[in-house]
């Protein structure tokens, strides 16, 4: 029997399952487009022939179109081909500008809520002086991104924004298509100015399949699609704006093969190809009944958890606009660490926060969103799925009125 059938999984955000249409769409492949889709061979033609499938599929997902997408091993791929893409387009710019001197570096500006994915390579950019970079803190009240703080960062050798879509801890979604707009009209000016035009990026890693990216509302220039956040496989795409115009470029980081356009080579892995197709094809069919069970359950469980829990228990950032199916929640008048409540529950599968953390600290993430101290030290992480169910809401409840000890 299987060890994980009685545990009940609220860590969504984390990963999710194949959907099992998803692991059909993969066993197909593999069985019969298991060629390689640059062969001029019937087999290879069929493997091609599912790439381009997939590409379409992920840019009906994304209201794009799918000469705008490339296919990537992931999110960290992806958010690093945009950051790398920043940096040459402002060197090739600027060699070309009289305004700038060889020594101005680019700028970058970002929140400080980011994942890894971004901050991490933003960092070693400025330890090895290739890029300035600003993070605009988030609001202490709502942990919202506010558009006019993004906006008073900007300097004269900005080349890039780069804000997430929805922050994988608090499910807080941020004013992605409000910054579009006023960057967007800080360029009109830029341009007639000669300054370097600013591009757009954001991370719709967590948003996917929660509520709709519209890529052309959001008006970025760049867009992270990660699979395996929406019941696809790990692997994950790139929407590029006007793929191939020289007004939003992009770099490729690794050479080889003509593949993806020559941005990047070597040979496809068509059955992920083919499964991240089917994942954004459900999306595109079902978003709406995905999005009302999410948000069911998850008012549900903090509607439950302050039942039982009264002022003892606080939804964090609940302020703000936040995804249908993330719950951070901190336990007061508790001793415990969210890991230790969570220790308690063997039977619950969920987290203190980013599952690529694990530090056992207080989620810096969770402080810098406005959370005290002690509410990020208690905090859990809850996030429901396509087919989370009342019954294991009412017994995760259960589970924590066990797990956690109030002090009075």
């Amino acid at each position: 029997m299987d060890s994980t059938s009685s545990k009940i999984y609220l860590d969504y955000n984390a990963t999710t399952p194949l959907a099992p249409e998803v692991v059909d769409c993969v066993t197909e492949a593999l069985t019969d487009a298991w060629a390689n889709p640059s062969s001029s061979t019937d087999f290879g033609r069929k493997a091609k022939e599912l790439i381009d499938q997939s590409r379409k599929k992920i840019a009906t997902m994304l209201n794009a179109e799918a000469s705008e997408v490339i296919f990537l091993s992931g999110g960290t791929e992806a958010n690093n081909m945009v950051l790398q893409t920043a940096l040459k387009y402002f060197k090739s710019w600027a060699g070309k500008s009289i305004q700038m001197s060889n020594s101005c570096k680019p700028h970058i500006v970002t929140t400080n809520v980011e994942h890894d994915a971004i901050l991490l390579p933003l960092k070693h950019f400025e330890e090895e002086q290739q890029a300035d970079v600003a993070y605009v803190p988030v609001s202490s009240t709502c942990g919202q991104v506010l558009a006019e703080e993004i906006e008073k960062q900007i300097r004269l050798h900005t080349c890039l924004v780069s804000v997430m879509l929805a922050n994988n801890e608090t499910g807080v979604i941020m004013p992605v298509a409000e910054i579009s707009r006023k960057i967007r009209k800080l360029n009109e000016i830029r341009q007639m100015e000669g300054l370097c035009q600013i591009l757009l990026h954001t991370d719709a890693a967590q948003a996917i399949g929660k509520i709709t990216v519209d890529a052309k509302e959001l008006e970025v220039d760049y867009l992270t699609v990660v699979g395996h956040k929406f019941y696809g496989p790990r692997i994950g795409a790139l929407y590029v704006k006007n793929l191939g115009d020289p007004k939003i470029p992009l770099y490729p980081m690794f050479f080889g093969g003509g593949q993806e356009h020559r941005f990047r080579p070597g040979t496809e892995n068509t059955p992920m190809i083919h499964g991240l197709g089917c994942a954004a094809e459900l999306i595109s069919r079902n978003l709406k009944i995905y999005q009302e069970n999410m948000m069911k359950m998850r008012d549900l469980l903090e509607q439950s958890l302050a039942e039982e829990f009264g002022e003892n228990v606080i939804v964090n950032c609940n302020a703000a606009m936040r995804l249908p199916n993330t719950s951070s929640v901190s336990f007061r008048k508790t001793a415990l660490t969210g890991g230790e409540i969570l220790s308690r529950c063997p039977e619950l599968m969920a987290s203190t926060g980013a599952a690529c953390h694990g530090t056992g600290k207080p989620s810096e993430i969770l402080m810098a969103s406005g959370v005290a101290f002690e509410d990020a030290r208690s905090a859990v992480r809850l996030s429901v799925g396509r087919d989370t169910t009342s019954k294991q809401i009412e017994q995760t409840v259960l589970m924590l009125k066990t797990a956690v000890n109030l002090l009075d």
